[in-house]
């Protein structure tokens, strides 16, 4: 009737400065999945290997060849040397970031498969000798340059920066978070230290010429990855 007031109705500019929100820059076409938090790991894959394999350090060495970019999230965590995940550390970092995320606007994504690999250990105070020990846990390995973990959606890189860097130094590698820019821009600047290097006597020059003879003490893997990759470490202030 007459007596009603009717609400004020307001245009989304006005409406959007009311509650000081404001959406981030290149988030419009945004679109979350069904389920946003990371998925839960099992300890162990469904059917257990029964052979006890080697130890087979190769695969924490050297730079990664998969997981290296990002697919669906703006940001991630990435490891800077390789090592391996157990059950443990997924666990951590499934609870750790689905405590701070806002389901709502966030979404966060595996980019590390779940533990596959198997680790012997013998019991405490076991003699010496007597095979191989029984198969202790599963793990993940990670390799230099792998990203862990993509979290994207409605956010920016300062509001997830946080609880990312936390997580990163629990890992047992070296690893920082990092966004689609800080990692393009990050590997811009290696390439700009190898092409501008001053420095003539490089390591590839130097193996490649068999200087003292040094050809006979260095690993195949030396010669392959060109004294970057030392073990498990990645050598970042090398040329």
């Amino acid at each position: 009737g007459k007596g009603t007031v009717r609400p004020e109705v307001l245009p989304a500019e006005r409406l959007m400065e009311r509650t000081r929100w404001r959406r981030p820059a290149g988030t419009s076409g945004i679109t979350l999945p069904e389920r946003p938090k990371l998925k839960f790991m099992e300890k162990m894959p469904a059917v257990p290997k029964v052979r006890r394999e080697p130890r087979q350090l190769r695969d924490i060495r050297g730079p990664s060849r998969v997981a290296t970019d990002f697919t669906q999230g703006q940001y991630g965590i990435l490891a800077l040397g390789g090592g391996y995940l157990h059950w443990g550390h997924l666990e951590m970092i499934r609870l750790t970031i689905g405590r701070y995320m806002d389901p709502k606007n966030m979404f966060a994504i595996w980019r590390v498969p779940a533990p596959y690999k198997p680790l012997t250990k013998k019991s405490l105070g076991h003699r010496m000798g007597g095979g191989k020990g029984p198969i202790d846990r599963y793990v993940t390995a990670v390799k230099s340059g792998q990203l862990v973990v993509e979290l994207g959606g409605r956010c920016e890189f300062e509001e997830v920066k946080p609880f990312l860097t936390q997580v990163a130094h629990k890992l047992p590698f070296l690893a920082v978070a990092v966004s689609r820019q800080s990692l393009q821009q990050m590997r811009e600047e290696e390439e700009e230290k190898r092409r501008n290097n001053q420095n003539p006597w490089t390591f590839e020059r130097v193996i490649t010429a068999n200087m003292l003879g040094m050809r006979k003490y260095l690993s195949p893997y030396d010669l392959k990855l060109k004294g970057r990759y030392w073990g498990k470490f990645f050598l970042k202030h090398r040329v």
